[in-house]
């Protein structure tokens, strides 16, 4: 399995947002959600539209079966309503394309989400992305701003302070900044 990085640039972010948008507003949403809950991609996936009705969104984590709930923020908050206006609360929020009549409805498979993100990370000039990097990309944002080290390890089910730095680029970017001066 490769390792992917978050996306750190805010300038790309954004790119990446109206990108998406533009193209096509169930992998905007997608997106959003990934980078705004942190959820694995393997939670996102099953979300139904009455599971983001409310203030939150509540999960249970496929990987831990641990139950997970996140708030819906204004900006979300805004996206989602204008997305799932006239759906039916039991459709999934990201359902697969699938032809009329071929079987019951389902949500996009993990490999779709992956092209879906990669895609549209190459067209800024980003590698080492993948779906992964969506819940990097909200440790990386949370982090930057809050500084709170223990709570991020919380959201994220992290038992060592080094492991959760690790994962959302900030011991690299540590590294990256220390080594920037001692050039010889």
């Amino acid at each position: 399995m490769k390792f992917v990085q978050p996306i750190r640039d805010p300038v790309k972010l954004t790119s990446i947002q109206k990108y998406l948008k533009d193209q096509n507003h169930r992998n905007y949403i997608l997106f959003q959600i990934g980078i705004n809950t942190g959820f694995r991609i393997s939670d996102i996936l099953p979300i139904k539209v009455m599971d983001v009705k409310g203030t939150h969104i509540t999960i249970r984590e496929q990987k831990t079966g641990k139950e997970k709930k996140v708030l819906i923020r204004k900006t979300l908050r805004k996206d989602l309503d204008a997305y799932i206006s006239g759906k039916l609360d039991d459709e999934y929020l990201f359902p697969s394309r699938n032809k009329e009549g071929s079987r019951k409805p389902h949500p996009i498979s993990r490999s779709m989400a992956y092209k879906i993100v990669r895609d549209a990370a190459a067209e800024f000039g980003l590698t080492e992305i993948g779906t992964h990097s969506m819940r990097k990309t909200f440790g990386h944002n949370f982090y930057t701003k809050k500084r709170d080290i223990v709570l991020l390890m919380d959201l994220f089910n992290h038992t060592e302070e080094k492991v959760t730095l690790r994962y959302v680029g900030i011991l690299q970017d540590t590294l990256d900044d220390a080594l920037e001066d001692v050039e010889l």
